[in-house]
């Protein structure tokens, strides 16, 4: 188990909206070592039974915005970014990509000869 203060401390720093980056740089600012700091993340870090849960750590602005439009949403915030990312799987799905033909058939019309000018009679 990784030292009590360094995983109170990173704790406190995420209560008070503090990124994981931002924290790392502190503690490696103040002469902490790289392996007891990591440590202590990979002991916060969630452990999950499930595939289809998913941590994000939004910094202030950007979850301020989600809030507003899941308020307007009438959403709590888990739900509203839950239906951003399903509705992004689905327009990706029904968006036709040049990706979708065999790429044997793209590269036939790319180099194929067309015939483009008027017929010689033979």
């Amino acid at each position: 188990m990784p030292e009590k203060r360094l995983v109170d401390f990173i704790n406190e720093a995420r209560k008070r909206g503090f990124g994981d980056l931002e924290i790392r740089n502190s503690l490696l600012n103040h002469k902490w070592p790289s392996a007891e700091i990591e440590k202590a993340f990979a002991y916060l870090a969630p452990k999950f039974k499930f595939k289809n849960q998913v941590t994000l750590f939004l910094d202030n602005e950007l979850l301020k915005l989600i809030e507003k439009r899941a308020k307007k949403n009438m959403f709590t915030i888990s739900e509203q970014i839950e239906d951003i990312l399903r509705r992004s799987v689905i327009s990706q799905k029904n968006q036709k990509s040049i990706y979708d033909e065999k790429l044997d058939d793209t590269l036939v019309s790319i180099f194929s000869r067309r015939n483009t000018g008027r017929r010689s009679k033979k």
